[in-house]
């Protein structure tokens, strides 16, 4: 994976816009990084870079809360489907058009279902059926795409309470981000010098966070995610459709 400078001042711009709106409103770091890497490199690369700054940060999220035992237990088997998932999505993310329109499709989606601020609620006595499938769907996306948003609305849907699903979500992405890496490695996309670079997009990555609290309290939080979910459906449009050139 060797880049001129000029691609790789991109990359560190990418990952510090990215981690400083993860500051700012909570979430999107993959989505943006996923979202413009690919304007200007494949997204089997782009998915590659974002798995170190994925694992190490949702680890963090993970480790910060009370119930990591009785969250693991209880989503056992959606980790079991999303570790299926992730490597047929792998298989799927080698054809890197497929993968470019799929992402495309999955911003465009999220950025809908955002701007719908949409409820959803799961029955207990559902929960041990839809877990499996829920992680196999999610699984392939993420490996196809490098996002695996489809799960935030299934877990929000359970009713747990917020540290709780702050956990879960960091216990999730972790499972999914460990599995992309392995297999990234299987498929021959994750070498030694591929995970160096991944290594070094924390730096822009927790550059951009750090600024993106700091101007938390001086920004429109509400209006700021608006703008951000428009913006993924705008640039899940572009991504489909340039897939398809």
């Amino acid at each position: 994976m060797d880049y001129p400078a000029a691609t790789l001042v991109f990359i560190a711009l990418i990952f510090t816009l990215a981690g400083m709106v993860k500051g700012i409103i909570g979430l999107g770091l993959p989505t943006i990084a996923i979202g413009l890497l690919t304007l200007r490199i494949g997204t089997p690369e782009a998915v590659a870079l974002l798995v170190m700054p994925t694992i190490i940060t949702n680890l963090w999220q993970l480790f910060a809360g009370p119930r990591f035992l009785h969250l693991l237990r209880r989503f056992l088997t959606l980790m079991a489907g999303l570790a299926v998932g992730a490597f047929i999505g792998v298989r799927l993310l080698v054809d890197g058009e497929f993968a470019t329109v799929m992402l495309g499709l999955v911003l465009a989606g999220y950025g809908v279902l955002g701007l719908s601020k949409a409820q959803f609620t799961v029955s207990p006595r559902w929960e041990g059926r839809l877990s499996p499938l829920i992680g196999v769907v999610t699984g392939i996306l993420y490996g196809s795409t490098g996002l695996g948003v489809s799960s935030v609305p299934y877990v929000s849907a359970l009713g747990l309470s917020k540290d709780e699903l702050i956990q879960a979500m960091g216990l999730l992405f972790s499972m999914m981000s460990l599995t992309m890496a392995l297999a990234l490695a299987f498929a021959g996309k994750f070498e030694p010098g591929v995970a160096g670079m991944s290594i070094a997009a924390l730096v822009p990555a927790m550059l951009g966070m750090t600024l993106g609290q700091k101007l938390r309290d001086r920004i429109d939080a509400a209006l700021f995610r608006k703008i951000f979910f428009w913006s993924m459906v705008a640039l899940g449009i572009y991504t489909a459709i340039h897939g398809l050139k």
